[in-house]
Formats: structure tokens, sequence, C-alpha cells
């Protein structure tokens, strides 16, 4: 675990301008720990030749953006995985290439990635719920959803995603002014935050596997780009108290409790400090 945690740090140490790609892949390790990023790298290297011979990369930016997604969906056959959304290999992304099936976030960073290759410039939006790719047009910016094959998502349509969301319990109570809601819904995010958002998704899933130790190296990863957030603090410490390592557990929650002593979870941590403290160990 700590090695996957010491390369991914490197990988990320410029911050947002990390590359991308690369640091993906660093999380794909996860799920393949002995993989090479080279040819995945190169993979992309391809996409971008192949649409750079077919037409210069001039005019729009949402008109280049249109031959990204033409080129990598409908010729190259991506698509979201409607069959199997919560497999891990979905938030791998040498899978994505692999396989040409992803979760938005992942056909995202593929849109991201190769359109930089083309010098295009297109940025991440992290909408609530269902990552898009976003470039300036002519009458404004123009979103698309790598996840339905690159199609424009018009602001009606955004409108009645975060009325879904919202109305799933993802966010404030009905009857909020969506109108208001959205500009922060549409704010760029850029490589750290999608990181972030890659290694949250595969959390959820192992955490729903009951997999503790792949929760554990999924959450120290998320440390290496937030060290100081309490409540993937929390997290880890519940996962080393549930894999019986009560000292590294009792670290990491004294440490939540010091930044947010009066969090939403401060009771439970407490609670589980003095658990800790007399010596008892329980699963949780």
């Amino acid at each position: 675990m700590g090695r996957l945690r010491e390369s991914f740090a490197t990988v990320v140490a410029a911050g947002d301008r990390s590359d991308l790609g690369r640091a993906a892949l660093e999380i794909a390790r996860l799920e393949h720990p002995d993989l090479d990023p080279l040819p995945w790298l190169a993979r992309l290297d391809g996409f971008a030749d192949a649409i750079r011979t077919r037409a210069p990369a001039n005019g729009r930016p949402d008109e280049a953006l249109a031959r990204v997604t033409g080129y990598l969906f409908d010729e190259c056959g991506f698509r979201g995985n409607t069959d199997d959304y919560y497999d891990p290999r979905n938030s791998c992304l040498n899978d994505v290439l692999e396989r040409r099936v992803g979760i938005p976030i992942t056909l995202s960073v593929l849109v991201l990635e190769v359109s930089a290759r083309l010098g295009l410039a297109v940025e991440g939006v992290g909408f609530p719920g269902h990552f898009l790719v976003r470039a300036a047009g002519s009458a404004g910016p123009v979103l698309i959803d790598p996840f339905f094959g690159g199609r424009v998502v018009e602001r009606d349509e955004m409108l009645r995603r975060l009325r879904a969301f919202y109305g799933a319990g993802g966010g404030p109570a009905a009857g909020e002014n969506l109108q208001r809601v959205l500009p922060q819904a549409l704010q760029t995010t850029a490589t750290t935050g999608i990181l972030g958002r890659m290694l949250a998704n595969l959390l959820r899933i192992y955490l729903q596997r009951d997999d503790a130790m792949r929760a554990l190296e999924t959450i120290d990863l998320m440390l290496v780009l937030a060290p100081d957030a309490p409540e993937h603090l929390r997290v880890r410490g519940l996962l080393y108290d549930r894999l019986d390592c009560a000292a590294a557990a009792t670290a990491d929650l004294r440490r939540c409790l010091e930044l947010a002593p009066d969090g939403p979870h401060a009771t439970e941590v407490r609670e589980s400090l003095a658990r800790l403290a007399r010596g008892s160990v329980t699963l949780h």
C-alpha cells in the first residue's frame, strides 16, 4: 500500500498541473498493481494522432470537441456502461481504453486527455452526480455528456438533472432555487478535483463490497490529495479499526477531532476513541 501511495504522491506533486492521464492510471493500480502506464498513454496519443490527420485543430473549440467525440464515440465505439455501472473497472482508465466502456468521469478523462493532446481548450465540469465536459461556443459554453456519446446537454436538461439529483437526496432540500444552484454545479473541476472524484467513486464501491483493504488503499490516496480532510481521516481511522490496526486508527481519529471538533460525526469519533482506549475491537 505504501508503494502505491508514494508513487501516486509523486505523480500528483504538481497539483492541478499534474498529468491527469498518468495520475488516473496510478489510481487504476488499485485494481492492477503491476500496471505499466506507458502503453495506455501511447494509446491516448494514438487517438489524438488519428484525429489530427483528419482535420486541422482550428475553428471554434466546440467544433473541434465535436470532432473528438465523433471519433471516440461514433468510430471507436466508446460508450457508457449501463449494464454494470458499479464495476470498479469503469473507474480504471486502462480498462476503459481496453473495453471501451466506462462511467461519466472516466469517459470525460478520455475526452480531456485526447483534447489536451490536440491543444484544445476543453475543461471538466463536476456536475452533481454526472461528470460533464465543456468547450467554448459561438453562443456561449457548450456542455457535452461523454457517458451518452458526447451528446450536447442544454440548460433545460441541466435543470432537470439537478432536480432529479436533489430529489434523490443528493443536495439541497426540495424547493431550492435550481436557477441559483446551477452556476455552482457548472464550476470547472481541475485535475485534483477529478482525481478525488474518481477515488470517491471507487471508495463507495469498495465499501459496498465490504472490501476493507482496497477501501483503505483508496482513502489513503484521497488523503494524498487532501491531507487534512477530517472526513477522509475518519473513514481511514474506521477502516484501520476494522483491520485491527488500533494505533493507526487512534491516530487518524484523534487528528479528525482536532480538525473538526464539532463535525457531524464528532460524537461517534469520540465513542470510537474511547472504545479503542479500552482495548475493545468492534467491526463497523
